[in-house]
């Protein structure tokens, strides 16, 4: 899933890159809509019962996503909860006998620890029981289902891809030249197809290290220049799609 994404979005940087060679503005850069996905998977493997979401729907945190058939976690909760209850048997037993002179401390002690290690045993499958059903960490758009009802998914693999908004970011190649007036937390003008017009965004990374123009898509001039990888975050993300190509406009140059 993420190298076909990687692919993608170097698919879309050739294109644009190819489409701004000729751009007389230098201030004006092409790049990217990415996201920063979310996938929501289960604990251990189990087979999809309800799925309660489909791609587009908007969700808030803590809405229910989808529940993992629980079988044999109810069947563990179980025998921990007899566990729990024969420990405080012998717990209460203990106690008596030690009051009485009939038993020792040694006996005590040991089956306070039985009855705690029990406990804990319980709670533990309590927890196990209620991470079946899993829910929305945050507010966002569900992206991609990976497994529908009925099908078996294993451990962390994930059953839903879920895009908050403020994991959209724009990601864009400056050279080298500019780079000393890109200022991290700078606000720089987005511009893109049927997009409306005063979109701006963030300026959230700068990379530290250089990376050459790829040779496939410039010319042979532009193959020796270091561009450094840009990232920002749009102030109104939902204006944006993943994908999508945009244009990048730099503040312009304070005067000297």
């Amino acid at each position: 899933m993420r190298m076909k994404f990687a692919a993608v979005s170097a698919m879309v940087l050739a294109g644009l890159a190819l489409a701004g060679c000729d751009n007389g503005n230098e201030r004006q850069l092409q790049g990217w809509v990415e996201a920063e996905l979310i996938f929501v998977s289960p604990d251990e493997q189990g087979r999809v019962e309800n799925l309660k979401v489909r791609e587009g729907d908007q969700v808030k945190q803590g809405d229910l996503l989808f529940t993992v058939d629980d079988d044999l976690q109810k069947a563990d909760l179980l025998v921990k909860k007899t566990a729990v209850v024969n420990a405080q048997q012998n717990f209460d037993r203990a106690k008596e006998l030690l009051k009485t002179a009939a038993g020792t401390q040694k006996t005590y002690d040991d089956a306070e620890a039985a009855l705690r290690q029990a406990k804990a045993n319980l709670g533990w499958s309590e927890t196990r029981l209620g991470r079946r059903s899993a829910y929305s960490p945050a507010d966002g758009t569900i992206q991609q289902v990976y497994f529908r009802p009925g099908e078996n998914v294993s451990a962390v693999r994930p059953v839903v891809a879920l895009l908050p908004p403020q994991n959209l970011k724009l990601r864009f190649f400056a050279p080298e030249p500019l780079l000393p007036e890109i200022k991290y937390g700078e606000t720089v003008t987005v511009s893109c197809d049927g997009c409306e017009k005063g979109l701006t965004a963030k300026v959230s990374f700068i990379a530290r290290s250089a990376e050459f123009t790829p040779p496939v898509i410039y010319s042979l001039d532009e193959r020796a220049k270091l561009v450094f990888l840009i990232e920002a975050r749009p102030e109104q993300p939902e204006k944006f799609r993943v994908g999508q190509p945009v244009t990048v406009t730099l503040p312009k140059e304070a005067p000297k």
